[in-house]
């Protein structure tokens, strides 16, 4: 019987330079795209796509991730004074949409180090793991589609996406076989190989790794395995690299949208996006745009 995924790692760690001066004294994961902090939309994908627990892998000057998923007391007495009954809901609804629990991580020594500092909490079970940077709009939750793979194949699988070749050096990288599923379109594959941020010319693919993942708990031996690679640090594709060697790994070209937020042209696309649909600020907002005279 294949092991049901019950937790959702998220690394939230780093430092979040490319916003500063924003992250110099507030997290990057707490950066509203419209009203919502980036790790909530996380979060929500997560609880959407059945996880029932949340790993949040922090550092230094985090405390507001943890105040965001906690009970306000206060916060919550004023606005049952005010009679705000639909901000109130709002806000209970954040504290108690799912279990969190916390890890430090005292060095930002890269993703796969990130993950590590997880296994204690995540034990001998599969999991995944969400980077808040990358936000995926989509029917059907871009976590749920990789379990729904996991769940057939009893296997790890990995978020997947074609990028242009000019910007393929900033993702890793795969070099994978079409895996004949007709219920999935042409869109599962077998991993053969892959490679950490590589040359455009060197690329085995346009294939990039996205920020999901679902992985089985051998991925925690094959980190503790292997040297820094990339910029210097312990990159989780490596050890990945390292755990094909025993065991399949697959990948899934989602279905959806996904906006990376964690650059800053990204990130005000998926503002204006996020705004555009919804049902209380697209149509005004749209109208807003319509004004601008842009040259």
């Amino acid at each position: 019987m294949i092991p049901k995924v019950r937790k959702a790692v998220f690394p939230a760690a780093g430092l979040g330079t490319r916003f500063l001066p924003a992250t110099k004294a507030q997290p990057k994961e707490m950066l509203p795209v419209v009203d919502k902090p980036l790790i909530q939309y996380g979060v929500e994908e997560a609880m959407h796509s059945g996880i029932q627990n949340i790993i949040i892998v922090t550092g230094r000057g985090k405390s507001s991730i943890e105040d965001h998923f906690d009970v306000s007391f206060e916060l919550e007495q004023l606005l049952e004074s005010k009679h705000k009954s639909d901000v109130l809901s709002m806000v209970r609804n954040i504290s108690e949409m799912i279990d969190v629990c916390y890890v430090r991580q005292k060095e930002a020594l890269g993703l796969g180090h990130a993950v590590l500092r997880a296994k204690e909490l995540v034990g001998t079970e599969p999991f995944a793991v969400v980077l808040s940077d990358d936000i995926i709009a989509s029917d059907t939750p871009c976590v749920r589609q990789l379990l729904d793979v996991y769940s057939y194949y009893g296997a790890s699988v990995l978020a997947l996406m074609e990028v242009p070749r000019e910007q393929i050096s900033a993702y890793g990288v795969v070099d994978a076989e079409l895996v004949s599923d007709n219920g999935r379109q042409n869109r599962l594959y077998r991993i053969r190989n892959m490679v950490e941020k590589p040359k455009s010319e060197d690329a085995p693919s346009n294939l990039a790794i996205i920020g999901r993942y679902v992985l089985t708990p051998e991925i925690f031996e094959c980190v503790e395995s292997i040297e820094p690679g990339s910029g210097g640090e312990i990159q989780l594709t490596d050890a990945l690299k390292l755990m094909l060697r025993n065991r399949p790994i697959y990948g899934l070209k989602f279905e959806g949208t996904r906006y990376d937020a964690g650059d800053k042209l990204g990130f005000l696309k998926a503002t204006v996006e996020f705004a555009l649909n919804r049902h209380d600020l697209g149509e005004p907002f749209r109208a807003y745009l319509k004004t601008l005279c842009i040259q």
